[in-house]
């Protein structure tokens, strides 16, 4: 893919914002700093339509004087609780929070990207609405602001979104029609029974022997419950419980992860979960809660949209498989039609190998201007109706 030399002069521009931005980490609804330099950066460009929403949300807002469609390209701006350890120049100020997951640099793109809408005006056809978007992470800023109004106040038709991804080589482009990402959920399981002297176990009802069997049962709900045809993720990262090592424990709490590809196979999990989990408890002398969190709905990419991606990327296009990771770019989708995509950074010379939400994970900026190059482009193809019908 060659960038045309006018996106290839924003590199500069984009390295700027990035670097400024993964110095400067803020948590989900806490993104003030960072807010406040995205408007100062798109008022510089003199852009006169900047809304605020949720107080870090900054939407700008472009029309053009060609008819089309109004599109929206979105990219989330928060960070993570991780200890940075990269040893680059730029690193973040903020003991204990990183850019670890391209946040920076999608909000970079963007920004990138509204400098050259504002240079190049007659590229735009219809309204396009740039969406700089706080609490990817949590608590799910693009349901927030759906909540808000946002698509019926600035008439949304299609959004179009990007994640900067280290498993795939520099120049990928990777996306799929459908379900791309999984749907995702958080569960709490407290189990109550009766604490008792360790030498008398007939005393009490124990929870963590109750807890043990209800994770094992727990996992046959995949392989059991869910169709082959189907797949499910249920993964148990903590537990805690207990007082001492001689002492029968009365409380123990199971959490974990739930994912999947369908809301049919969520719903079966969802539902086998809980009635598991307190029939085993029961089995026990013991009492199981369970408490859910359900968070994100499917990534499930438009296909007519996909298919002008494919049309554009070209050589660059891969078609990638269902990933169980989770994004809250699905819950626009579940409102108007969405295309999501992958942007590969791995580059294995330099080192930038590691994955999302590493402390380590590293990508070139240069990178950032294929994302801008294909956000341009998509504008004339998404609204080109031939093409947004075969």
């Amino acid at each position: 893919m060659q960038i045309k030399e006018d996106i290839q002069n924003l590199l500069d521009d984009v390295t700027s914002y990035r670097r400024h931005l993964h110095q400067m980490p803020e948590l989900g609804l806490e993104e003030k700093q960072t807010a406040k330099f995205i408007r100062e950066t798109l008022q510089s460009f003199g852009v006169k339509d900047i809304y605020t929403m949720l107080t870090t949300a900054t939407i700008a807002v472009f029309h053009g004087e060609k008819p089309g469609k109004t599109l929206a390209f979105r990219a989330d701006i928060d960070a993570l609780p991780v200890t940075e350890e990269t040893g680059v120049s730029f690193a973040s100020k903020t003991e204990g929070k990183m850019h670890a997951c391209g946040h920076d640099g999608h909000a970079s793109a963007l920004l990138g990207f509204a400098k050259y809408l504002s240079q190049h005006p007659e590229v735009i056809k219809g309204t396009i609405v740039l969406i700089f978007q706080p609490a990817e992470e949590g608590p799910g800023g693009a349901q927030l602001l759906i909540n808000e109004g946002l698509i019926e106040k600035f008439g949304i038709d299609q959004i179009v979104g990007i994640h900067l991804f280290p498993e795939f080589p520099e120049g990928v482009i990777a996306c799929r029609p459908g379900a791309m990402m999984a749907r995702n959920g958080e569960v709490t399981i407290k189990v109550h029974g009766k604490s008792a002297h360790g030498a008398q176990p007939q005393q009490g009802h124990d929870a963590i022997l109750a807890a043990s069997a209800i994770i094992q049962g727990l996992h046959s709900i995949i392989s059991r419950n869910i169709s082959p045809l189907d797949t499910g993720v249920l993964t148990f990262g903590e537990i805690t419980g207990g007082q001492a090592m001689n002492i029968i424990a009365g409380q123990v709490k199971v959490e974990g992860t739930m994912r999947a590809f369908s809301d049919e196979a969520y719903d079966i999990m969802t539902q086998r979960v809980k009635e598991t989990a307190e029939f085993i408890a029961q089995g026990y002398g013991c009492h199981a809660e369970v408490h859910f969190n359900h968070m994100y709905r499917v990534v499930d990419n438009d296909p007519k949209m996909v298919k002008a991606l494919e049309k554009v990327a070209g050589d660059d296009y891969f078609e990638c498989q269902p990933y169980m990771l989770a994004e809250d770019f699905s819950m626009y989708q579940q409102v108007i039609p969405g295309l999501f995509f992958f942007v590969g950074t791995r580059n294995e010379n330099k080192g930038y190998v590691y994955p999302l939400h590493s402390e380590k994970m590293q990508f070139e900026e240069k990178n950032l201007l294929r994302a801008i190059h294909y956000y341009v482009q998509l504008i004339e193809k998404l609204n080109i109706k031939e093409a947004a019908d075969d």
